[in-house]
C-alpha cells in the first residue's frame, strides 16, 4: 500500500511540475550565478502565458499582429509624428539581439503642460546601453517636446534640464510641492531622478535631496495622496534585481538542448521567472522636500519579489481614499485597499484583480482604469504576453472584481499580441469608454518562424457598444495609425491639439515615436476639465473623482498620475458627451474630501475649475475662442 502511495504522491507532483513548466513561456536548466536561488523557486525562465496555439495569418499569410488590414472603412487615428516634429528623436535601449531583459522592456511617455500656457507638451523616456553606462558612449537623452500650438513640436529637453542620461524607463507626473507646475519623476536602472519645475522652463534635479534615488531596476511610479494631508506621495514598483556583473546566460541557438531560456523551442532572452524580483516602495511626503521610504510600514513593500511594472493610486470600492494597483509582469497583481490610517490591507486575490479567471497568473505590462459602464465604478484592463488573452476586470461594487474578457467575446482575438500600453478612451465622443491597446514582442527570433506573432506588431482599438456589455474590433484600414506595425512599448493618451480628440502619443523601442492623432469623423460634442485643488487638496487635484451627467447619461473621471504602461497621461479630464448640447450637472469628489457641484456654461472646450471658486478664468478660454476662429476660417474657406 505504501508503495502505491509513494507512487502516486511521485506521480502527483510530476503533473505538477509539467503544469508550471508549460505554464511558462522559458523552461529548462537553471542559470549559473546569483539567480539560481531565485530560480530554484521559480522554474521557469519566461513569462506567464497560457500555453501555445496555432498560428492566426491574414489572406496574405501575415501573423495577424502585422496584417489583417482592410482596404477601406472608419479611418480612426493617423500617425502624424513625422509632420508634427517628433521623428527628430529616437528610443535606445541596449543592442538589437536583445540577449538581455534590460534591453526589451521600453520606456515611457508623459504629457505634461510644463510651462502652463494650456497646450500638452510630451516627454519621452530613453533607455541606454551597456558602453553608456560605463562611459564609452554618449548616453541616450530622454526628450521634451515642447508644443508649438499649430500642430508641432519642438524638442527643448537639453535647455530645461531633463535629458535623464540614465537607462530610462518609467515617468509619472505630479505637483509633489503644490506650487502649482507640474513635476516629472523618471524611474531608471540606477538612481532615479525627480525634476522639480522651475516655473521658467528648466527643471532641477531634486531626487538626492528628496531621498527618492533608491538604485536598482524601477518601473512606473506614481503620485497620490494616501493620507489624506493634501500632499501627494510617491509609490515606486520594482521590476528585476539586476546585477551588470551577474548577467543570466544569454540565448545559444547552437545549444537549444541545454538552453534554460527557450520560447516554443528556440533560444530567447532569460526573464522575468527565474530572476529575483525587486521590491516595491512607498514615499511619504514630508513637505519640506523630503519624503520617507514607508513601503514596510504600510504593507505595500512587496516582500514577494514580484515583477512590478505599471502602478496607479486610485479610488476602486469609492470610499473617499486612494486605493494603490500594481500590475506585476508573470506573478500576481497587488490591489491595496487603503485603511485610512497611513496603512494598506492586501486584498490582491481576495478582490479578484491577482489573477485572471483561469485562477492564472499572467505577464501584466500595462493597466487601463475607467468605468466603461458609466455605473460609477472602475473597471480594469491589462495588457499580457502573447499567447494569452488580455484579462477585463468588471468591478461588482467595493473594490471585487470578475474577470470577464472571454464571457464577452474579447479574448480570442487578442492571444497573438504582445500588449503593454493600454487605456480606456472614449475615441468616438459617444459618452462610453473604448479600449485602446499598444503592442510588440520582446524576441526578435518571432520573425524567423510561423508563430503567428511579430516583433513589431500593431495596434488594436476595442469599440464599446451595447453601453458596456460588448466590445468590437475596429478595423485596422491601409494606411491610417491602426494598420502602423511598430514596436511600441510607452504610451501617454490625452487632447494634445485641444480639439475634443483623444490621440496617443508611443513610445517604440530603438525606433521613433508614433502620433496618433484622432481624426474620427463623428460630430458628437465632449467637455474637458482641469482641476485645481485647494488648501487640503494637492494642487493638481490628483485623487479627485468627477460625475459628470449630460443626455441622461451619467459618467465618472478620476485625475490619476501613471498608468498605461510606465506613462502618465493627461491628467485633465475628458467627457464625450454624444448629442447633448448641454451638461446638466457636475459633481466633484476633490481629495480633501469636499464634495462640490459646479455649472458649465457650454460644451465643446475645456474648462479650468478650481476647489471651492468653481470655473475661473484660464488659458482655456483664449485657446477656445482661438479654436473657434480656426473653426469659422476653415468653414467659410470650403
Amino acid at each position: 500500500m505504501y508503495k502505491n502511495l509513494l507512487l502516486a504522491v511521485c506521480f502527483c507532483a510530476w503533473i505538477v511540475a509539467l503544469y508550471l513548466v508549460g505554464s511558462s513561456e522559458a523552461v529548462g536548466q537553471q542559470p549559473a550565478g546569483q539567480y539560481g536561488a531565485q530560480a530554484a523557486q521559480r522554474p521557469q525562465g519566461g513569462a506567464a502565458t497560457a500555453g501555445v496555439f496555432p498560428a492566426v495569418l491574414d489572406s496574405e499569410k501575415r501573423p495577424i499582429t502585422a496584417g489583417g488590414f482592410v482596404k477601406d472603412g472608419p479611418i480612426v487615428f493617423q500617425d502624424i509624428a513625422q509632420k508634427a516634429g517628433l521623428t527628430s528623436w529616437r528610443h535606445t535601449m541596449g543592442t538589437p539581439e536583445k540577449n538581455y531583459i534590460i534591453e526589451t522592456t521600453g520606456s515611457g511617455v508623459a504629457l505634461l503642460d510644463y510651462d502652463n500656457d494650456g497646450w500638452l507638451d510630451i516627454y519621452m523616456v530613453n533607455g541606454s546601453t551597456v558602453d553608456a553606462l560605463s562611459g564609452k558612449t554618449e548616453p541616450p537623452h530622454a526628450a521634451l517636446f515642447h508644443n508649438n500650438h499649430d500642430g508641432t513640436f519642438t524638442n527643448v529637453a537639453e535647455q530645461a534640464g531633463v535629458t535623464n542620461d540614465r537607462w530610462g524607463f518609467g515617468v509619472a507626473i505630479g505637483d509633489f510641492d503644490n506650487d502649482g507646475w507640474p513635476d516629472i519623476y523618471v524611474s531608471n536602472f540606477g538612481k532615479n531622478r525627480l525634476y522639480h519645475n522651475n516655473h521658467d522652463g528648466t527643471f532641477t534635479d531634486v531626487a538626492e535631496k528628496a531621498g527618492v534615488t533608491l538604485g536598482n531596476w524601477s518601473t512606473g511610479a506614481t503620485f497620490g495622496d494616501y493620507d489624506g494631508d493634501g500632499k501627494l506621495d510617491l509609490f515606486v514598483p520594482g521590476y528585476i534585481h539586476w546585477d551588470m556583473e551577474h548577467l543570466p546566460p544569454k540565448p545559444d541557438p547552437a545549444a537549444n538542448a541545454v538552453n534554460f531560456c527557450q520560447f516554443r523551442g528556440i533560444a530567447v532572452m532569460c526573464g522575468p521567472r527565474g530572476l529575483q524580483g525587486e521590491g516595491d516602495h512607498l514615499f511619504h511626503n514630508n513637505g519640506d522636500g523630503t519624503f520617507t521610504d514607508v513601503s514596510e510600514k504600510a504593507g505595500v513593500s512587496d516582500k514577494k519579489g514580484y515583477y512590478g511594472f505599471t502602478s496607479v493610486f486610485v479610488d476602486v470600492n469609492n470610499d473617499g481614499k486612494v486605493d494603490l494597483l500594481v500590475a506585476d509582469d508573470s506573478t500576481p497583481n497587488y490591489l491595496y485597499i487603503n485603511k485610512g490610517d497611513g496603512t494598506f490591507k492586501d486584498a490582491s486575490f481576495t478582490s479578484g484583480f491577482a489573477l485572471n479567471q483561469d485562477g492564472q497568473e499572467v505577464a501584466n505590462m500595462g493597466m487601463a482604469i475607467g468605468d466603461y459602464r458609466n455605473n460609477g465604478l472602475l473597471d480594469l484592463y491589462t495588457g499580457t504576453f502573447s499567447d494569452d488573452y488580455k484579462p477585463l476586470f468588471r468591478n461588482g461594487g467595493n473594490g471585487y472584481y470578475t474577470e470577464i474578457a472571454p464571457d464577452i467575446g474579447m479574448a480570442q482575438f487578442t492571444y497573438p499580441f504582445l500588449t503593454w500600453s493600454t487605456e480606456f478612451i472614449d475615441y468616438d465622443n459617444d459618452g462610453w469608454k473604448d479600449i485602446f491597446a499598444v503592442n510588440g514582442h520582446v524576441y526578435p527570433q518571432v520573425d524567423q518562424h510561423n508563430f503567428g506573432t511579430s516583433f513589431a506588431q500593431r495596434p488594436f482599438l476595442f469599440h464599446n457598444v451595447k453601453k458596456g456589455e460588448k466590445f468590437e474590433v475596429v478595423p485596422a484600414v491601409e494606411g491610417t495609425g491602426l494598420a502602423r506595425v511598430i514596436t511600441g512599448r510607452g504610451a501617454a493618451f490625452g487632447d494634445l491639439f485641444n480639439d475634443g480628440k483623444i490621440d496617443v502619443v508611443i513610445n517604440c523601442l530603438d525606433n521613433v515615436p508614433a502620433l496618433m492623432r484622432n481624426v474620427n469623423g463623428d460630430k458628437h460634442h465632449w467637455v474637458g476639465l482641469q482641476l485645481v485643488g485647494g488648501p487640503k487638496s494637492p494642487r493638481d487635484a490628483v485623487g479627485a473623482v468627477v460625475y459628470l451627467t449630460a443626455g441622461g447619461l451619467r459618467q465618472r473621471g478620476d485625475v490619476m498620475s501613471g498608468g498605461s504602461y510606465e506613462s502618465s497621461n493627461d491628467q485633465r479630464l475628458h467627457f464625450g458627451i454624444g448629442d447633448a448640447n448641454a451638461v446638466s450637472k457636475v459633481e466633484i469628489r476633490w481629495p480633501s474630501g469636499i464634495v462640490e457641484q459646479v455649472s458649465l456654461p457650454a460644451v465643446d472646450r475645456i474648462f479650468e475649475i478650481e476647489e471651492g471658486k468653481g470655473v475661473v478664468p484660464s488659458a482655456y478660454d483664449g485657446i477656445a475662442q482661438e479654436i473657434a476662429q480656426r473653426k469659422a476660417a476653415s468653414q467659410a474657406a470650403n
